[in-house]
C-alpha cells in the first residue's frame, strides 16, 4: 500500500502520524503539515490528494481551513 505513494506523499503521511494527527479530534491543518513535512504548500496539498485518493487520509472540512488526519 505505501509502496504506490510518491516520495512527497509518503513525506507527507509521514509527517501527519508524526503530529499525532490519527483521529478527528487530532486534526492538523495543511500548514501544521507543511512545516512537520519540511516541504512546500503545492506539494502538500498535491500529496492530500493522493493520500486522500488512496483512503490513508481524512479531510474535515471546517470554517477556517479543512484538517487532515490518518485513517491508518
Amino acid at each position: 500500500m505505501a509502496d504506490e505513494l510518491s516520495p512527497n506523499a509518503k513525506k507527507v503521511y509521514e509527517a501527519i502520524k508524526k503530529l499525532g494527527a490519527t483521529s478527528e479530534d487530532k486534526l492538523k491543518s495543511a500548514d501544521d503539515i507543511m512545516k512537520a513535512a519540511g516541504v512546500g504548500k503545492a506539494i502538500v496539498t498535491s500529496s492530500l490528494q493522493e493520500l486522500q485518493s488512496k483512503g490513508l487520509v481524512k479531510r474535515v472540512a471546517r470554517q477556517k481551513s479543512a484538517g487532515y488526519y490518518a485513517l491508518k
